[in-house]
């Protein structure tokens, strides 16, 4: 009996079959296993402390795997736990390397036999629960604070200590002396009731991220309300990045929008205060203000350079200009040991188009970004504020550099939020919405190590689209067999060579990654 309108249909094994829908996801558990992300997470949560249930390392581990398969909520690990093969396959990566007597520990945590490999939505919901702090609610309600942060509680801060091992562990791997590091918000719109509208009239979270621009993965995160401004406390955050770099970074630089434009945060910078690293270099867009407009006024027509754009080794004009701006903003005006910075504004003209016949013209366009006018000419404006100096970096130069954040790290935000689980959230509770939150961090700092470490070098600058088309969503059949493991592609498929090669790479990593001594 036919189910459709062409001559197929469809029909449930009579068996347990082996298949998996999933045969590239277990390179992920190799590159696990070598980067320690179980011992990391043993050593840095101590929620499942007890000697029953699910441990810490299974419920993290199931979430990032959740986020790499492509789930973006709770109940999609269902469709995990349904691939028996794959499963399988969690079940060896589990006990690999474990003493029998700490096997039996394992098997003892389950009063009956353990049929599932994969936590269910309902134990993982219970775990999540621990990371929300119901008093600091108490707080936000008593408090007349209206952006309130939640102070994290032990367990939030257990995940950035772990996203802090793998991150130390990449750099060992792949050494990087300099860190420049772009700190960006992005808005993560939820319809859950207890959220906070934003600044665009919308329900959502506003995270600060701050991006590792050289090994390409996020250092350090905070989770906030929506209505929490994106340069609320900037350099706290800063600060605590600075603690998560490793040990052998030498340098760092910081590059940010208009939200980083805090004096205090440009002090900080500039006088040194931080003991390890000394004076950082920054580029941060300024705020283009009534007097800042002023200022560049007064800039000579003659001072007005033309910005590049390489292509293909040639340098093409692109419309817009660049220059030096004389420029004290009033916060500074009355400290005599005020430090002293450089402003660069950028200018781009603004053609008027003649109006359309038959159609009214408007009185006013309102655009959405800063202008001004200069010589009866209309320019769209934007300032720049740095300490580097002019000896060291000419101003286009400089336009340029802080123009790359808002590429990658631009980026990174639509890949948190649409390639993984960071744009749906589980639960109405801020402390659960923000663990949620790190372990999809955890998952796309685990996904940029496999393409930066264990993949072909063209796979480096690939979505997760194309990670899961190419290497994890592949068909496979295992098979158990004199003791041994096996996962069968069909003949001939082009994913067995990067398999194959993968793992090679990876298991390279077992001794560049252990920690010194």
């Amino acid at each position: 009996m036919t189910q459709g309108v062409l001559p197929f249909k469809y029909e449930e094994e009579k068996s347990n079959s082996g298949m998996t829908a999933l045969a590239g996801l277990p390179l992920y558990l190799d590159l696990a296993e070598v980067i320690g992300l179980s011992k990391s997470i043993q050593k840095h949560l101590k929620i499942r402390t007890g000697s029953q249930g699910w441990t810490d390392t299974q419920v993290v581990l199931a979430i990032v795997l959740l986020n790499l398969a492509g789930g973006d909520c709770v109940d999609d690990l269902k469709i995990l736990e349904a691939d028996q093969g794959f499963c399988t396959i969690l079940d060896k990566a589990e006990i690999h390397g474990l003493k029998r007597k700490v096997r039996r520990a394992l098997e003892r945590r389950w009063r009956k036999e353990k049929k599932r490999s994969v936590p269910s939505p309902s134990a993982v919901f219970r775990y999540l629960s621990k990371f929300h702090d119901a008093k600091q609610e108490e707080l936000r309600l008593s408090s007349d604070v209206k952006a309130f942060i939640p102070r994290h509680n032990e367990h939030l801060r257990g995940l950035r200590e772990i996203n802090k091992d793998i991150c130390a562990g990449l750099n060992r791997a792949k050494p990087q002396t300099t860190a420049t590091l772009d700190m960006d918000a992005t808005l993560a719109e939820t319809m859950k009731k207890a959220a906070r509208y934003c600044y665009k009239g919308f329900k959502s979270y506003q995270p600060l991220n701050v991006w590792w621009h050289e090994q390409g993965i996020i250092l350090h995160t905070e989770f906030r309300d929506g209505n929490v401004p994106a340069g609320y406390e900037q350099l706290k955050i800063f600060k605590e990045a600075l603690a998560c770099l490793p040990e052998n970074v030498e340098k760092v630089k910081l590059r940010s929008d208009t939200a980083g434009y805090q004096h205090e945060l440009l002090k900080y910078c500039e006088i040194g205060e931080n003991e390890r690293f000394g004076r950082i270099e920054f580029a941060i867009g300024c705020n283009v203000t009534t007097a800042f407009k002023t200022a560049v006024a007064q800039v000579p027509d003659l001072e007005w350079r033309p910005i590049h754009k390489n292509e293909k080794g040639v340098k093409i004009k692109t419309g817009s200009e660049w220059a030096e701006v004389c420029f004290v903003p009033n916060e500074l005006c009355h400290s005599k040991d005020a430090p002293t910075y450089r402003y660069i504004a950028k200018r781009q003209r603004l053609e008027e188009q003649p109006p359309l016949p038959g159609i009214e013209e408007p009185k006013q366009l309102e655009f959405p970004f800063p202008t001004m006018e200069m010589q009866e000419k209309k320019y769209k404006v934007f300032g720049v504020v740095t300490n580097i100096k002019y000896t060291d970096m000419k101003g286009e130069t400089i336009i340029h550099w802080l123009h790359e954040r808002c590429g990658k790290s631009e980026e990174i935000h639509a890949v948190m939020k649409d390639d993984l689980a960071g744009g749906k959230f589980p639960s109405s509770d801020f402390g659960v919405n923000a663990a949620w939150w790190w372990m999809m961090i955890i998952s796309l700092n685990l996904n940029a190590m496999m393409k930066n470490l264990a993949l072909a070098p063209i796979m480096a600058v690939k979505r997760m689209k194309a990670i899961r088309y190419s290497v994890i969503n592949i068909p496979g059949r295992v098979i158990t067999h004199s003791r041994r493991l096996i996962l069968r592609l069909s003949q001939g498929h082009p994913a067995y060579d990067i398999f194959v090669e993968a793992r090679r790479r990876i298991a390279k990593l077992n001794g560049a990654w252990a920690p010194p001594g």
